[in-house]
């Protein structure tokens, strides 16, 4: 059966680096409590699990793909449904949206003269549109010129402004601060420099929430967790979590990044945040930013055991992959972003030297998070060869 995984991953091999200051024995550190406090991370999860419509996201549980790819089981975290806003952004800018309304003095009854902004590829930004829609204050969302036409629509739906800014990701970041400070706007960023605040820090307290539904989800432990990096929130949430929960018994985990978008890959080579050149130019477009999140890469560079990159081709094959459904698996609808890590890890099963490395065998429970559902329709179909609802699977 792994004959079927090496034919799809073949000709995407994943380029590796193994984390040599991954503090592998030992308990969650208080020094990054101030970071992702345990406390504050629980209430964080209380507050999300309180609002209308909460659910946890389903835990796919897909057992004919697990042994196409030579291992125990293999569990898929779906976030396509999400409160309807089709990834897991839905737990951390809305979350900052209503404590930063809360705690700010100048909100209170004022609330519908508050603009919050951010900078976004899409799912980030239509989260914070639909909770100031939710919220009852104003949004103004900035986008870059390589953003579906889609997306930007699915943000404009929930009454945002929405401004477009050439170049990538970074500049569209640029412009929202700028203009956040020039018009007295609230900045909900979901990255951020050494200059962070307390927004970006509930930001990654709100996606812990993911982390928690899946190990109550598993029962057992899993022996190893793929998760998808961009600029490093939802890895350092996931990372973080398993580690205070499990402590050193924690699972290997792993960061999938985008080759063309791989900040975090190239901060763990040199040891400090480092910026990833180029355009940017990804089809894991959600991805595709150049610069980490520094409390993220805190966290990271002491909680993730390995840090990889793939190929588009490879998130490519694991869309298409899900979509059909391998011996018997219900089919899964999953973004290009959203399949990064499953395209990590069926990669590394698909090259021998990458699976050894890993200690990818036919013991290893593998969690894989599926950050995203088919955010952009239109886009999913040209890849796919189907739409989403043609496909199903309850994404």
């Amino acid at each position: 059966m792994l004959d079927s995984v090496r034919a799809r991953f073949a000709a995407t091999p994943p380029k590796l680096f193994h984390n040599p200051r991954a503090e592998i024995s030992s308990g969650w550190p208080e020094d990054l409590e101030s970071l992702l406090g345990r406390e504050d991370c629980v209430a964080a999860r209380l507050d999300v699990a309180a609002w209308p419509d909460y659910a946890p996201t389903p835990l796919k549980d897909l057992p004919g793909l697990a042994q196409a790819a030579g291992l125990a089981s293999l569990s898929y975290k779906d976030e396509g449904g999400r409160f309807g806003l089709g990834s897991f952004k839905a737990l951390g800018g809305p979350l900052a949206v209503r404590r930063l309304l809360a705690r700010n003095p100048d909100a209170g009854n004022a609330a519908p003269r508050v603009t919050v902004a951010c900078a976004t590829d899409g799912n980030h930004g239509r989260a914070v549109a639909w909770a100031a829609q939710a919220f009852g204050c104003a949004s103004a969302i900035y986008i870059h010129e390589g953003v579906s036409q889609g997306r930007e629509d699915a943000i404009a739906r929930y009454g945002a402004r929405v401004v477009r800014v050439p170049g990538v990701y970074d500049d569209s970041l640029r412009r929202a601060q700028a203009d956040s400070k020039e018009n007295g706007w609230i900045l909900v960023s979901d990255t951020a420099g050494d200059d962070f605040d307390q927004t970006q820090l509930d930001i990654l307290q709100g996606y812990t929430t993911l982390a928690d539904e899946a190990l109550t989800q598993l029962g057992q432990a899993p022996t190893h967790i793929f998760v998808q990096g961009g600029v490093g929130g939802l890895a350092a949430a996931v990372c973080g979590h398993v580690w205070q929960v499990l402590g050193d018994e924690r699972p290997h985990t792993s960061i999938v990044e985008p080759e063309k978008a791989a900040c975090l890959y190239v901060s763990a080579v040199n040891g400090k945040p480092t910026l990833f050149p180029g355009d940017l130019e990804t089809v894991m477009a959600c991805l595709a930013a150049g610069e980490v999140n520094v409390p993220a890469w805190r966290i990271l560079d002491r909680a993730a055991d390995t840090f990889m990159t793939v190929p588009d081709e490879a998130a490519v094959a694991g869309m298409c992959l899900l979509a059909e459904g391998i011996d018997g698996d219900a089919p899964v609808v999953a973004g290009e972003s959203g399949v990064a890590a499953l395209a990590g890890l069926l990669a590394a099963c698909a090259d021998d030297s990458a699976r050894t490395s890993l200690g990818l065998t036919d013991d290893s429970r593998v969690l894989v998070i599926g950050s995203e559902g088919a955010t952009d329709p239109q886009l999913y179909q040209r890849i796919v060869g189907r739409s989403p609802d043609e496909v199903g699977g309850g994404s």
